[in-house]
């Protein structure tokens, strides 16, 4: 019962039950990216996207974002892109997490900004 809930009010959580009905109706399936998140497109043109897990938009991967905003690029029009070596997978915002970037993490500098008394 209290995910049937979670689904009707909670759109952070997960997609609503208006999503899921939008989707099951007028939803066609355009493809699925490499982190599992499925994208779908409507008669009228409206685009969308289911996620995996966790809603978060930096989960959108570069081959996936311009066909989100209409941006036709040559390069990113087919959705699967040869990928190099040296590129790195995408990875979502780390913001707030143990692997966010700080210029000082290794010598742990800021961890405390003040010193403790000695008493």
């Amino acid at each position: 019962m209290l995910t049937f809930i979670k689904q009707i009010f909670i759109w952070w959580n997960q997609q609503t039950l208006g999503t899921k009905i939008q989707t099951f109706l007028f939803g066609k399936f355009v493809g699925k990216d490499s982190f599992g998140n499925k994208y779908y497109q409507n008669k009228s043109g409206k685009r969308w996207v289911i996620y995996k897990g966790e809603i978060d938009a930096s989960k959108i991967p570069n081959e996936w974002y311009s066909w989100m905003h209409f941006i036709n690029n040559k390069i990113e029009n087919s959705h699967d892109l040869k990928k190099y070596k040296w590129q790195k997978p995408h990875q979502p915002n780390q913001t707030g997490t143990a692997n966010s970037y700080h210029p000082k993490k290794n010598n742990h500098e800021f961890d405390k900004k003040y010193k403790s008394w000695n008493s």
